[in-house]
């Protein structure tokens, strides 16, 4: 599935706006493989961006699809409704309704099916064995991101075909199944190398290393550890294709600014540079995904308008000040020349 790249590197799809069909069809120009972001998309509109990446590029690429947490939550969200109407009010918008859904599960896994994409894979959780023998029949590969070992044999039971092996350094949500509410990040934390060991030592099955990584020695790492190729997003959030909104792109390039995990966008862990909302609302933000992300989201995108990064979802991995900008192709020929220096300075190992 990703043994046959020219160059071992998966464009993430980070949902949201950031990955576009222009963005994974660079990547795959250059070698590489991209993966569209299915969530927060109608079926219809990630219909359209599949149709729209196929016009751009005849090369394979991915959808990803957020897979459903059950039922609704329980979660009081009454204050945290109050604390994100003020901001609300500030900007001149109505919060929106915290609902919960399912992100139109159903709907777009029809649309893989019917664009018959080669390579699907989830996050949150697993596709149900029926749903990985549709696809295998339609000719697609399955991959799931797993956070730890257990999910690991959860995603293998139900016959996935690679796992994408997603350490805490990552941006953006952690893949987690299950968000533990009293957990900090939501669970277990494990790095993107430990847990690449882990896995490898449980399955034979491809893995596909993601967290953190920006740099073609870190590429060389986890191919050295076990991975049949490197994830990477942060990397991509200032591509000249790249759908990253201005005022994210400024306070990636500004940089400065810690990292930290908070449900205080969407109810669910998920790593962002620490602005005023991260700081003020994280620690009473219930785990309640996807109604605060419902909530927010009319909220965060009038803050983008106005350019106003305090109370915007700055996603971003631990190493985000390491990132270049430029176009894509540029970023992934710095990328393979960082690698094959790393390469040649394991050769001291003989």
């Amino acid at each position: 599935m990703f043994e046959d790249l020219r160059f071992p590197l998966i464009a993430a799809p980070m949902a949201g706006g950031p990955t576009t069909p222009e963005l994974v069809a660079a990547v795959t120009a250059a070698g590489g493989f991209g993966f569209l972001a299915g969530g927060y998309l109608s079926a219809d509109a990630l219909s359209d961006r599949i149709a729209k990446t196929a016009e751009l590029t005849a090369e394979p690429f991915g959808v990803n699809l957020f897979v459903s947490g059950g039922s609704a939550t329980d979660a009081d969200l009454g204050a945290h409704i109050e604390r994100w109407r003020a901001e609300a009010e500030g900007l001149g918008v109505e919060p929106g309704e915290p609902r919960w859904d399912d992100d139109a599960y159903a709907a777009k896994l029809e649309v893989v099916l019917a664009r018959k994409v080669p390579v699907v894979s989830f996050t949150f959780g697993t596709p149900s064995a029926e749903d990985v023998e549709r696809l295998h029949a339609n000719g697609s590969k399955v991959a799931a991101t797993v956070t730890s070992p257990a999910e690991a044999d959860r995603a293998v039971a139900v016959g996935a075909d690679a796992l994408v092996v997603q350490g805490f350094e990552a941006g953006a949500h952690r893949g987690l199944f299950a968000d533990e509410p009293g957990a900090e990040g939501g669970g277990a934390q494990y790095g993107v190398l430990s847990l690449l060991r882990l896995v490898a030592a449980r399955t034979d099955l491809p893995l596909v290393a993601t967290g953190g990584l920006v740099h073609g020695a870190d590429i060389a790492a986890v191919l050295a550890a076990g991975a049949v190729a490197a994830q990477l997003g942060t990397a991509f959030l200032r591509a000249d294709e790249a759908g990253t909104q201005p005022a994210h792109r400024q306070a990636l390039a500004d940089g400065g600014r810690p990292t930290a995990f908070t449900r205080a966008f969407s109810g669910r862990p998920a790593r962002s540079l620490v602005n005023r909302a991260v700081a003020d609302f994280s620690a009473t933000a219930p785990s309640a995904y996807p109604e605060v992300n419902n909530l927010t989201k009319p909220i965060r995108a009038a803050a983008g308008k106005a350019g106003d990064p305090e109370i915007m979802s700055l996603y971003a991995g631990q190493t985000y000040e390491l990132a270049g900008s430029g176009p894509a192709a540029s970023i992934v020929e710095r990328l393979q020349v960082e690698a094959r220096e790393a390469a040649t300075r394991l050769s001291r190992l003989r």
